[in-house]
């Protein structure tokens, strides 16, 4: 799922909003936490409704999407903050949901994400050519009839998505990376936005596979470890394809 997603975030030139919805993801866990709610669906609640927000107001402020992005992660962080510190004796393991846990994932965890990922996948592929031209230009989109804000939301929710799924495989902090690295290495072999959205779901894999073996011979962090695997093939691809043979969208 992070694989074509990161793509439409480097095209767009998107890398905050996975912070910001990764802090909004902790705030949906502060709220979980003092309300006693369910942890996956305060923190799924909270970051879709932030990607909504996020949604309506790229459109009407005037205030230039990466200061919106700011403004909102910084936001969701300190009230996060905020609320657990009104939470005595916490029974969460916090590090695992900053830095994941993808050993602890079960049957069940398995089959949420199963479904999930098959329906964000169908949408996807049902708005991809809508979600390639308001990359290329809003401005063309919108006179060929294209509903922006409609298509620009839907975006922002599937993110929200696969960030509150992968939470607990790769953790808050260690998501963005995920949409972002092989995304961005995909770029440096793929001639077309299909072959890069297959690619960079091929390196997102392999950074997993590389990941988890690399965490079972030197015992470290699988999440930590399937991010560093990420970042080397993407300094390998970078070195070797000094100039991407694809440009656009841009």
């Amino acid at each position: 799922m992070a694989g074509p997603l990161g793509c439409f975030v480097v095209w767009r030139r998107m890398s905050y909003i996975g912070d910001t919805l990764a802090h909004s993801a902790l705030l949906g866990v502060s709220l979980g936490i003092f309300f006693n709610l369910d942890l996956n669906i305060a923190t799924a609640t909270v970051a879709m409704g932030i990607a909504f927000l996020l949604g309506i107001l790229g459109s009407r402020a005037h205030l230039s999407l990466d200061a919106l992005l700011g403004i909102l992660s910084h936001s969701t962080l300190a009230l996060g903050l905020v609320i657990i510190s009104f939470v005595e004796g916490i029974r969460v393991d916090i590090m695992s949901l900053l830095f994941g846990d993808i050993l602890s994932v079960d049957a069940k965890d398995l089959l949420i994400i199963y479904s999930n990922a098959g329906i964000i996948l169908i949408l996807l592929g049902f708005f991809w050519r809508s979600l390639l031209s308001i990359t290329v230009s809003s401005e063309m989109a919108h006179v060929d009839g294209i509903n922006v804000m409609a298509i620009r939301t839907t975006l922002m929710l599937k993110i929200a998505s696969v960030i509150a799924l992968a939470m607990k495989l790769v953790g808050i902090l260690l998501i963005t990376a995920l949409l972002i690295i092989p995304a961005a290495a995909a770029r440096n072999i793929s001639r077309s936005p299909e072959k890069m959205a297959i690619y960079s779901t091929t390196l997102g894999i392999l950074s997993v596979l590389l990941g988890i073996a690399m965490s079972w011979a030197i015992d470290t962090p699988a999440g930590p470890s399937i991010i560093l695997c990420s970042a080397v093939i993407f300094l390998i691809l970078n070195c070797l394809c000094k100039n991407p043979v694809m440009r656009i969208p841009s």
